[in-house]
């Protein structure tokens, strides 16, 4: 049973048909969020939702009895994670609680990651920048703080919509490092009270956005290489292993036949 649960979860195919299950899933629930459809087709989706819900749960349990021992299935951290979206899928299958249940079955949307492998990287990736996230996190509010001080001082009195407090400041910064409309639609205005505003508005974009946020992006990419050369030294270390084992049973075939 083990031998044949392992070779239906490691099948191509198999994967495949998971992946396009969830894409499925995804789209019942948008049509969900249309009245009109829902009034007409809404026991026809909620009966697909419950057929999908059971092939997930019919997977999660072929991946159990495939791992040996059993236990070794919740050391993975995202079949634990498929473990429980699962779950909670069916805790609150016929809830009252209507937009819980859509927002819980939503979430199987993330079970995307998990059988995707270039998605489950990039989040393998991510999780290993949270460490280096704190340490520029501070110095984004360093900056965010400092810039916030002498905005408020040199142009409170000019725009106080804007730079009336350093909360006020702090707010219309954040506008500005997201790039949006930052010079038409607060520099530009400053200037017109103070010419010289501008000194202070490029330097914080590039000192906020061009940077620190710069920075946050090349931390990402230089995890992401480092996933994929652990991912690498994994494949060879189990080539390794599988060569090492094919050696050792010809030597016993060879002792066999002395």
């Amino acid at each position: 049973m083990r031998s044949w649960s392992q070779k239906i979860v490691d099948n191509k195919s198999f994967q495949n048909t998971i992946i396009i299950l969830i894409l499925i899933n995804a789209v019942l629930i948008g049509l969900e969020t249309y009245p009109n459809v829902y009034q007409q087709y809404g026991d026809l989706l909620q009966v697909l939702d419950l057929v999908i819900l059971l092939i997930f749960t019919i997977e999660i349990a072929l991946k159990l009895i495939a791992s040996h021992p059993t236990r070794d299935f919740f050391k993975d951290g995202w079949n634990v994670f498929d473990f429980l979206i699962v779950a909670f899928s069916y805790i609150f299958v016929g809830s009252t609680y209507v937009t819980v249940l859509r927002i819980l079955r939503v979430l199987r949307l993330f079970r995307t990651i998990s059988v995707i492998p270039s998605l489950r990287k990039l989040v393998n990736a991510l999780l290993m920048t949270l460490p280096s996230l704190g340490t520029i996190m501070l110095l984004l509010g360093i900056v965010f703080y400092i810039f916030s001080v002498i905005g408020t001082v040199l142009y409170g009195s000019v725009s106080p919509e804007f730079f009336g407090t350093i909360q006020h400041t702090a707010l219309t910064l954040f506008q500005m490092i997201t790039l949006e409309s930052w010079a038409s639609g607060v520099m530009r205005p400053v200037m017109e009270e103070a010419p010289y505003s501008w000194i202070y508005f490029v330097s914080f974009i590039l000192a906020g956005s061009f940077v620190v946020l710069n920075l946050f992006v090349g931390v990402i990419v230089n995890n992401f290489e480092k996933v994929e050369s652990m991912e690498s030294d994994d494949e060879d270390d189990l080539k390794e292993e599988i060569s090492s084992l094919r050696q050792e049973i010809q030597e016993l075939k060879d002792l066999v036949k002395k």
